[in-house]
């Protein structure tokens, strides 16, 4: 599929390139072309908008040498001086407008003599006129020779318009033709252009078709291996919560063991001692030490023994209830390890495995606090809401960056498995040197009568 993809995408890709190349090829020709005809006809027209002013000029200095020769008036002759000083300037434009064309170049050269020859008439005119010789000046003027020249002039000068005017038609019709040429190559290209896109959307759209499939493919192996995997979280999480229950459970048996068979050989060992005490009267100090020392030695053991079976089944909690074990938990934890604990605890209603849950997360927290915070002061918090109960364990010991804990530390992770299976969010706030927080939110259940 993709190997017969990759040539129609290629030759779809080259058809719009080489269409593109096409169209721009055409555009720059005709751009050039209509460019050039253009020129051509601004120089036409700049052509006979110069031919026009030398008739003017031609005109204007024939009026002025008139107006001269019938009144005598000198205010006549500045239209005719300047008329006569532009002449020259417009017959030199006209050369270099015309200094290509050979046969308008003749015609011209033609005009320009006429044009001399018309100047040197009125010029002879105008100084006879001011010389008073009244029947020279009046002999030129009556004589057809003005005329003919003014005639001569204005053939010339037609000849000459009539083949600029030519000239701009046929740049006219070129820039005209170029642009046809122009829209037809467009047109063209612009056909090209469109089958090359079409021929695009089509792999394109073959493409994308494959491509759905190949996604959807991978969506449905997706699902199935998310739902395996929450079927294996939640086996797993089963697995967990079964295995606490099974440790509580065999944590109470073992502390009940421990109270009923270590605690009565112990309260007994303790008893026989006393009676040995009191039967032997008096004894050698030797005698009383080693007694004195025996019943210190069952004391501690007594302790140690009630000291484990909190630690694996807190009596008090289902004796004095959740305030009271807390408090119970947070001095004697306080006695043992130094660290300053406050508790601020509010009377909570929860059932017995939601109580075990919060004893055991403050547990918890308190030996980690104990092994790694190195703290002075710690806090234990229970506050109690409508919906739900919020515990928190903070410390001011030095903290520990959260992205670093390793895998195989068992403790956060036990915690928050305990409190979600319980229904509950457990958060973890701390970063290095600004101590720790432990702090979860369980929902409410109420004890049922």
């Amino acid at each position: 599929m993709h190997s017969k993809a990759l040539p129609k995408t290629a030759i779809s890709l080259l058809l719009a390139l080489l269409a593109a190349c096409v169209l721009i090829g055409i555009n720059e020709t005709a751009h050039n072309r209509a460019r050039a005809e253009l020129d051509n006809m601004e120089r036409g027209f700049a052509t006979r908008t110069a031919m026009s002013r030398l008739l003017q000029q031609v005109l204007d200095a024939e009026t002025g040498s008139r107006g001269f020769l019938l009144t005598g008036d000198a205010r006549y002759l500045a239209p005719y001086d300047n008329a006569v000083a532009g002449i020259g300037q417009s017959l030199d434009a006209l050369h270099a407008a015309y200094a290509h064309w050979p046969q308008e170049s003749a015609i011209l050269q033609q005009l320009g003599a006429d044009v001399q020859r018309k100047l040197a008439e009125m010029e002879l005119s105008v100084r006879m006129r001011r010389q008073g010789n009244e029947d020279a000046w009046k002999f030129v003027v009556l004589s057809d020779v003005g005329q003919q020249q003014m005639e001569s002039i204005r053939a010339q000068s037609g000849r000459l318009l009539e083949s600029t005017a030519r000239r701009i038609e046929a740049s006219d019709d070129q820039v005209r033709t170029s642009l046809l040429y122009s829209r037809l190559g467009i047109a063209v290209v612009t056909l090209a252009a469109l089958l090359a896109f079409w021929l695009y959307l089509r792999q394109t759209t073959a493409l994308r078709a494959a491509g759905d499939q190949q996604q959807r493919a991978l969506q449905q192996e997706r699902d199935l291996l998310e739902q395996q995997v929450r079927d294996r979280t939640a086996t797993l999480a089963e697995l967990a919560t079964h295995l606490q229950q099974v440790r509580e459970e065999e944590r109470g048996h073992l502390a009940r063991e421990l109270h009923d068979e270590l605690g009565a050989l112990l309260t007994a060992a303790k008893l026989d001692v006393a009676r040995l005490k009191s039967r032997l009267g008096s004894q050698p100090a030797e005698v009383s030490q080693r007694l004195q020392h025996l019943t210190e030695t069952l004391n501690s053991g007594i302790a140690l023994k009630r000291r484990i079976i909190e630690d694996l089944r807190p009596s008090s909690l289902s004796n004095l209830g959740l305030h009271a074990s807390l408090e119970i938990l947070a001095r004697e934890f306080s006695e043992r390890s130094g660290v300053e604990v406050v508790t601020s605890l509010e009377p909570v209603e929860l059932d017995e495995s939601h109580q075990l849950t919060v004893y055991r997360l403050v547990q918890e927290s308190l030996t980690n606090m104990a092994k790694y915070a190195h703290a002075r002061h710690a806090e234990v918090t229970v506050r109690a809401y409508a919906n739900h109960v919020e515990v928190s364990v903070r410390d001011d010991g030095k903290g520990f960056d959260p992205a670093r804990i390793r895998p195989s530390t068992h403790g956060l992770a036990g915690m928050r498995h305990r409190v979600e299976a319980a229904g509950g969010r457990l958060t973890l706030d701390t970063k290095p040197g600004a101590g720790t927080r432990v702090s979860a939110v369980l929902p409410t259940r109420v004890l049922q009568a």
